[in-house]
């Protein structure tokens, strides 16, 4: 598991790349802050990920900004775990339901 990876959760929806980044910058060098959005209507989904170039500072980020409060928000800082493979839910071209198998 990568430790210099955080997650960062429940962030204010005006929380954006560049102000995640700044958040987390005094911790130390940055490689990337990336908020999450929604594919359709591009509004934050209200979490993001910030990696750091070294585990010792994404240490002292996380022992510092769990819980911390921004814009009235706790927000939720945890080592990033690798996302898991989620099973496919279909939608290629099958049959709802025995309804529309019919013959008729």
């Amino acid at each position: 598991m990568d430790k210099k990876k955080l997650f960062v959760g429940n962030l204010p929806w005006s929380v954006n790349e560049q102000s995640l980044k700044d958040m987390f910058s005094p911790f130390g060098e940055i490689t990337e802050a990336i908020v999450i959005n929604d594919r359709y209507t591009g509004r934050s989904k209200g979490f993001g990920f910030v990696t750091f170039a070294n585990e010792a500072d994404a240490e002292k980020a996380l022992a510092e900004m769990a819980e911390k409060e921004v814009e009235g928000r706790k927000i939720i800082v945890n080592v990033a775990k690798p996302k898991e493979e989620r099973p496919n839910r279909g939608g290629g071209g099958g049959y709802r339901n025995d309804y529309n198998r019919r013959q008729f």
